[in-house]
C-alpha cells in the first residue's frame, strides 16, 4: 500500500509539474488574445475618473458588416490593397516568382509536419515503454522513442531555416499582399514567435534530458513535456492554417478587406477546422511514412542481425502508425471539399468539376498507391512468422479486389478531348468507362480497398498465433460473417446510387464509411481480444524479412510526399487569380493555372529535393549512436534489440 501511495504521489507532482509547465509556456497566448479582440490595442486602463467629453466636431467609429459572419464591427484596418504589376508590389528575378514561392512553401511544409508528427510518436511510445511491466520491453520502447525525437531534432532546425526563407520570399516577392496579411494577423504575430521560442526550449529540454529524467518521477515529468510540447505544436500548426483559411475563405473583414477588429473571426474562417483535422492527419501519416523510410535506410544499411531487427520492428510501427492516420485520411479530405462546396459552390466546382478536376485523378493513383503498398508490405511481413504460410493462398484473390477497386477509383469520369473525339464518342463522358467515374462508383471502391486493408491487418495479427479463447469458433465465424455484410453493404450501395438522383446519391457515403468504420473497430478489437493468451507457434523473427519489404516502405513514403504537394498546389490553386478569395486579386503576371504537366514536374522537383536533403537528415541521426546489445531471449533467431543512448 505505501509503494501504492508512493508511486500516486509521483504522477501527481508530475501532473502538478505538466500544469505548471503548460501555464507559464501558454502564457503569451492568453495574455494576447484579449489585445487582439480590440484590434491589438491596449486595454484601458481602470480609473474612477469621469469620462472626458468628445469633442463636438469628432468623427464617428465607421461600422461595417463582416464578409462571412454577417456582424458589425469597427473598421480598424485599411481597405485591401490594388496592386498593379511593376517592381513595388511585384519585384522579381529573372524567374517566375511564383514557382521560387512554390517551393520554399512547400519545402516548409514537409519539415513542418514531419516534426509536428513525430512528438506526438514520441509521446505515445515513450508512455507505452513507462507503462508496461516488462523491462526489456520498456527499455525497446524508450530506445525507440529516443531514435524518433533524434531524427525530429536535426529535422527542426532545418525547418526553421526553411520558415525563415519562406519569409523572406514573401517579402521580397510580394511585399504589399504580405504586408496586407501582417496588417490583419498583427494581434498573434507574436504570440506565434513567443510560442515557436517555447517549443524550441521544450524541444531541448526534451532530448538532452533524456538521460537524466529516465526513471521514476523525473521519467513522469519528461513524457510530460512531451505533452506540452506537442500542445504547442498543434497551436502553432493552427495559427499557420489560420493564413491558409483566410486566403480561401476570408472572414473578420468586410467586403473592402478592411479589418474589424475581431481577430477570432479571421482566425476562425469556414475552412480552418477542415483544414486542421485534415492538416493533423496528414501530418501524422506523412511522419509515420517519413520515419518508415528512415527505418528502412537504416535496415538496407545494418551491418548486424541486431541492427537489422530493430530497424525492422522500427519501420512496422512506424508504418502502422501512418496506416492508422491513413485510413481516416481520404474522410477528412471529404469533409474539407464538402465545406469548400458549401462556401462557393464555384470553388467546389472548379476543383472537382472544372479546371483542377484531374489533379484528383492524380491523387486517386496516389491513394491507391498507398493502399497497394501497404497491404503488400504486410504481406511480406507474413515471412518473419511460422506458420503465416497458412495465408498465403488468400493472398491472390485480395490482390483482384484491390487491384479492380484501384483501376475504378483512378478511372475519370469525363475525358480530355480534342472537338473531333468529343463528337465521335458522343460528349464527354465515355459511354462504357464513364460510369466508374462517379462518385457512387468510386465511394464503393475506396471503402472496399480500405476494408480488404484492414482484412489484411487481421491476418497479419494472427500470422503466428491460433487462437486458444473457448468461442474462438463464433468469433471466427463472427469475423467471416462481418466482412461479408460489409462487402455486400458497400458495393450493394455503390450499385444502388445509379438509380436515385444525384443529391440524394452523395448521402449513401455516409453508411458506406460506418460500414468501413464497424469493420475497422469491431473486427481488429474483437481479434486482439480473440488472440489473449493465444498459442504462438514460433517467434516473430524481426530482422527475417525481404528488402523488397523495406524498398515498399521507402515507396509508400514516396507517395505520402508527392499525395501532399499535390494536395498543397491545390489548395492554392483553387483561388484561381485572388490572394486573397474576392478581396484581393493577384495582378502579377503569373495569375493564371499552370497546366497539369507543369505542376506535376514542379511537385517532383519538390519531392526529389526533400528527399535528398532528408537523406542528409537520415546521415546525420546516424551518427554518433551508441548501442548496448543485449542478448537474445531463448528460442529467438534474432536478437531483439534493446540498446541505450
Amino acid at each position: 500500500m505505501a509503494t501504492l501511495n508512493k508511486q500516486a504521489q509521483k504522477k501527481i507532482w508530475a501532473f502538478l509539474a505538466l500544469g505548471t509547465f503548460v501555464g507559464l509556456l501558454l502564457l503569451p497566448l492568453f495574455l494576447s488574445l484579449p489585445a487582439g479582440a480590440s484590434g491589438g490595442a491596449p486595454a484601458p486602463a481602470a480609473s474612477t475618473a469621469p469620462p472626458v467629453a468628445q469633442p463636438a466636431d469628432a468623427k464617428p467609429v465607421e461600422k461595417s458588416r463582416d464578409i462571412w459572419y454577417k456582424t458589425e464591427g469597427p473598421v480598424v484596418g485599411a481597405p485591401a490593397p490594388k496592386t498593379v504589376d511593376g517592381p513595388k508590389d511585384y519585384p522579381r528575378y529573372n524567374f517566375e516568382s511564383r514557382v521560387l514561392l512554390w517551393v520554399a512553401n512547400q519545402q516548409h511544409l514537409y519539415y513542418g509536419s514531419f516534426v509536428l508528427a513525430v512528438p506526438i510518436f514520441c509521446m505515445v511510445i515513450e508512455y507505452l515503454g513507462i507503462i508496461t511491466k516488462d523491462k526489456a520491453l520498456a527499455r525497446k520502447y524508450d530506445q525507440l522513442a529516443y531514435d524518433f525525437i533524434k531524427i525530429s531534432l536535426t529535422a527542426y532546425s532545418l525547418t526553421a531555416i526553411l520558415g525563415g526563407i519562406l519569409v523572406f520570399t514573401y517579402l521580397t516577392l510580394y511585399p504589399t499582399f504580405f504586408g496586407y496579411l501582417a496588417s490583419i494577423f498583427r494581434p498573434v504575430m507574436h504570440t506565434y514567435a513567443l510560442l515557436f521560442v517555447a517549443e524550441s526550449g521544450t524541444l531541448y529540454i526534451y532530448y538532452y534530458g533524456w538521460d537524466r529524467m529516465r526513471e521514476g518521477f523525473l521519467k513522469w515529468v519528461h513524457v510530460s513535456m512531451s505533452v506540452v510540447l506537442n500542445m504547442i505544436g498543434t497551436v502553432l500548426m493552427m495559427l499557420a492554417n489560420s493564413w491558409i483559411a483566410f486566403m480561401q475563405s476570408p472572414a473578420g473583414v468586410d467586403d473592402q478587406g478592411r479589418y474589424l477588429g475581431n481577430i477570432w473571426h479571421v482566425i476562425h474562417t469556414t475552412l480552418w477546422n477542415p483544414i486542421n483535422i485534415h492538416r493533423i492527419i496528414g501530418n501524422m501519416a506523412f511522419g509515420g511514412g517519413v520515419v518508415a523510410a528512415y527505418a528502412a535506410y537504416r535496415f538496407l544499411t545494418a551491418k548486424t542481425d541486431e541492427e537489422r531487427a530493430h530497424y525492422d520492428w522500427m519501420g512496422y510501427v512506424a508504418m502502422f502508425i501512418g496506416v492508422c492516420f491513413l485510413i481516416p485520411l481520404p474522410f477528412a479530405g471529404y469533409w474539407l471539399m464538402r465545406e469548400v462546396y458549401a462556401y462557393r459552390q464555384q470553388m467546389g466546382i472548379t476543383l472537382m468539376g472544372g479546371l483542377l478536376a484531374w489533379l484528383f485523378i492524380i491523387q486517386a493513383v496516389m491513394i491507391g498507391s498507398l493502399f497497394l503498398t501497404t497491404n503488400y508490405y504486410l504481406w511480406q511481413g507474413l515471412e518473419r512468422m511460422r506458420g503465416a504460410e497458412r495465408y498465403q493462398k488468400y493472398i491472390k484473390y485480395m490482390v483482384f479486389v484491390l487491384i479492380t477497386c484501384f483501376i475504378v477509383w483512378l478511372t475519370p469520369h469525363t475525358m480530355v478531348m480534342t472537338p473531333g473525339e468529343l463528337k465521335a464518342m458522343g460528349g464527354q463522358q465515355h459511354p462504357v468507362l464513364g460510369n466508374y467515374g462517379v462518385m457512387s462508383a468510386k465511394n464503393g471502391a475506396i471503402n472496399t480497398i480500405i476494408t480488404t486493408t484492414v482484412l489484411s491487418f487481421i491476418m497479419y495479427q494472427r500470422g503466428n498465433k491460433v487462437p486458444t479463447v473457448k468461442w474462438a469458433p463464433m468469433g471466427n465465424a463472427f469475423l467471416f460473417g462481418l466482412f461479408t455484410v460489409a462487402y455486400i453493404n458497400i458495393i450493394g450501395l455503390a450499385i444502388y446510387g445509379y438509380y436515385i438522383p444525384a443529391n440524394v446519391r452523395v448521402g449513401l457515403s455516409v453508411p458506406q464509411v460506418a460500414t468501413t468504420l464497424s469493420c475497422l473497430f469491431i473486427g481488429v478489437l474483437l481479434n486482439s481480444i480473440m488472440l489473449k493468451g493465444a498459442k504462438e507457434l514460433g517467434p516473430t523473427a524481426w530482422g527475417q524479412v525481404s528488402v523488397r519489404s523495406q524498398y515498399a516502405l521507402i515507396m509508400l513514403a514516396t507517395a505520402f510526399t508527392w499525395m501532399m504537394g499535390l494536395m498543397g498546389y491545390i489548395r492554392s490553386s483553387v483561388r484561381l487569380f485572388w490572394h486573397v478569395n474576392e478581396i484581393m486579386r493577384d495582378n502579377s503576371p503569373w495569375a493564371f493555372t499552370h497546366t497539369i504537366g507543369f505542376a506535376a514536374n514542379m511537385i517532383s522537383f519538390n519531392v526529389l529535393f526533400f528527399w535528398i536533403t532528408i537523406l542528409f537528415v537520415f546521415w546525420l541521426g546516424s551518427l554518433g549512436i551508441k548501442k548496448a546489445p543485449v542478448a537474445a531471449p531463448v528460442g529467438q533467431k534474432v536478437p531483439v534489440p534493446a540498446g541505450s543512448h
